[in-house]
């Protein structure tokens, strides 16, 4: 219920994250992220409506860079053309729709 423990815990902004896989969940090194806004009178339905409009453009950004061979994962972190990533991750894509 990701949607709405961001929600519950008063956010200003949510989003989605492609990361590696660990055994820890959602731990792994972040790839790219995409964030919207929270906005008043938001509840699950309608945040959850815009998560996943960029959802639907970071995923398949981040499938064309690892078949392109563009990301790697290493010690530090993800890589993207060779350069380490930030701890955040590659923001792709800011809406503020």
């Amino acid at each position: 219920h990701t949607h709405r423990r961001a929600l519950e815990t008063g956010v200003k902004l949510h989003g989605a994250t492609v990361h590696f896989v660990t055994a820890e969940l959602d731990d792994g090194p972040i790839v790219v992220q995409a964030a919207v806004p929270v906005r008043a009178g938001d509840d699950e339905a309608t945040l959850a409506a815009r998560v996943l409009a960029q959802e639907h453009v970071i995923y398949p950004q981040a499938v064309r860079w690892f078949a392109e061979g563009r990301v790697q994962r290493h010690e530090q972190g993800a890589t993207l053309d060779g350069q380490l990533l930030p701890a955040s991750g590659q923001v792709l894509h800011y809406a503020d729709s």
